[in-house]
């Protein structure tokens, strides 16, 4: 059984960091690309972030290059997504996701497993 376990979420003000980690067990971690999406209320699911197989490529929403970093362990199973400069419109529900593909793909049907969610809150 596949299980992806976030953490990491919590409350900053606008201009503050976080780091968001992912878990992931059940399946052989290496072998699949990464993402982190997420959900604004009101809105619709959004590519964030994706890291391939082997972490030698990532790729960024627009708004959010140069502000996050996405990184894995294989080693370890985990994927971390490093915020700064927050700004309020960051505010949402961050998902990790694992893909069914070894490259980095931006459209959700395309990841497998999904985890519970974890709140990130960007005050101004």
């Amino acid at each position: 059984q596949v299980q992806l376990v976030e953490s990491g979420g919590g409350s900053v003000q606008a201009g503050g960091s976080l780091t968001l980690s992912c878990a992931a067990s059940g399946r052989t971690f290496s072998n699949y690309a990464m993402g982190w999406f997420r959900q604004a209320p009101g809105k619709e699911r959004e590519f964030v972030a994706g890291i391939n197989w082997f972490g030698g490529l990532t790729n960024y929403v627009d708004s959010v290059k140069g502000r996050f970093t996405i990184s894995r362990d294989n080693a370890k199973n985990t994927v971390s997504l490093q915020m700064s400069s927050l700004k309020p419109e960051d505010t949402a529900v961050y998902y990790c996701a694992s893909s069914s593909l070894g490259r980095i793909t931006t459209t959700t049907g395309e990841y497998a497993y999904w985890g519970q969610g974890t709140q990130v809150t960007v005050s101004s």
